[in-house]
């Protein structure tokens, strides 16, 4: 019964060890991504630059 508890207890703290690891990268993640990249602010970054009618003939 104790080796069982002793266990628990180690699968537990692996859990939230990898928990605060998770949440570290997250933190990170976002610290790095800048906010809004220089854009025009509500311009879709997906489209910018696409200029609308005909396109030019693919040249290969």
């Amino acid at each position: 019964m104790q080796k069982q508890a002793a266990l628990k207890r180690q699968k537990e703290r692996a859990r939230q060890e990898k928990q605060r690891e998770k949440d570290a990268n997250r933190a990170a993640r976002r610290k790095e991504k800048s906010p809004g990249d220089g854009g025009t602010p509500g311009e879709d970054p997906d489209i910018a630059g696409i200029v609308p009618g005909p396109q030019p003939p693919v040249i290969e």
